[in-house]
């Protein structure tokens, strides 16, 4: 099957009960996640558990390529493309990390899952995956009960949160960028373990680079905590998790994919709540009804068979 083929076959494919169990667990993890580079920030700075996690999660890649038996440095005409793709990677991770100097974590993980607007949009562009208008209004539900969850808008805004939440919005957009690259180049075609390697190898120059400007350096010898919490994020989040995204969205609609997503910062709520002991109010509530609602709406199928494609659009869409 060629690459084309395999695009308009992904874009119209409804997610099975697998992905949806995969998804969540993904979405599980990566809300966990943020509470794990809170927890270590007292012995490790942000930009530097960012630089760490790469280069824990690059051998893993490399081991998990060899027991699948993926030559991972076969020819196959996809170092541009994963070359590019690994320069977004660290920039998104550098845009994310330095954007919550300025703005509130809260208001970070609200514009961070921005990323569902561009890759919809982008799919749209670009990957001749057609959204129909209940499911651009459930993608605008998730937003909205994500917002609701975090409790945005806040008071007292200034011009350097403004800043922030500008670089942490840049941040979702090169995240939806590294998934549209992945499915209309040459990438889609190549293994997991090669289009994730190619993104976390570029990486760590681009955030080593990153937090030496930052002036991030360890103070002391990280804990058992830190150092645990760093092997959860480099082996499990980067090494694992994001390998299992990569497959799902080389296999499924990139816009349905990422509208789960607005699920992760809903598990962070809770995850604060069972770890960090933080209040859980009504509008936790009724922001997991939103979400909930908005998923439904993005993955019902259509009631006139598979999405339409436009076979003119050769092309697709942290």
């Amino acid at each position: 099957m060629s690459s084309h083929e395999m695009r308009i076959s992904s874009a119209g494919r409804p997610l099975s009960p697998g992905a949806v169990a995969v998804m969540l667990m993904l979405c599980l993890s990566w809300g966990f996640n943020q509470i794990a580079v809170k927890l270590a920030l007292p012995d490790i700075p942000p930009i530097l558990q960012a630089t760490i996690r790469s280069a824990g999660a690059l051998p893993v890649l490399l081991l998990i390529a060899r027991l699948r038996g993926v030559r991972i440095f076969k020819r196959d005409g996809t170092l541009r493309a994963g070359l590019f793709a690994g320069v977004l990677f660290g920039i998104e991770f550098v845009l994310i990390f330095r954007g919550l100097l300025f703005t509130s974590a809260s208001r970070g993980v609200v514009f961070i899952y921005t990323a569902p607007f561009f890759v919809a949009f982008g799919s749209y562009l670009f990957l001749g995956e057609r959204l129909r208008t209940s499911q651009w209004g459930g993608l605008a539900l998730c937003f909205t009960g994500v917002a609701l969850a975090i409790g945005v808008p806040q008071a007292n805004v200034d011009a350097n949160v403004l800043l922030g939440d500008l670089m942490i919005v840049g941040g979702a957009a090169l995240w939806a960028a590294t998934t549209l690259i992945v499915k209309a180049t040459p990438l889609l075609m190549a293994p997991a373990e090669k289009a994730l390697g190619y993104q976390v190898a570029v990486s760590i120059p681009i955030l080593a680079l990153a937090a030496w400007l930052s002036g991030e350096t360890l103070t002391r010898v990280p804990g058992t905590l830190a150092l645990s919490l760093m092997a959860y994020q480099a082996i499990w989040v980067v090494g694992l998790t994001y390998l299992l995204w990569f497959a799902l969205v080389k296999t499924y609609s990139a816009s349905k994919l990422s509208a789960f997503t607005f699920i992760t910062p809903l598990f962070g709520v809770v995850a604060s709540y069972f770890i960090m002991h933080d209040a859980l109010t009504l509008a936790f509530g009724a922001a997991a009804l939103l979400v909930i609602a908005g998923l439904y709406l993005v993955n019902r199928p259509s009631p006139v068979g598979p999405v339409a494609i436009d076979p003119l659009l050769n092309v697709t869409k942290t």
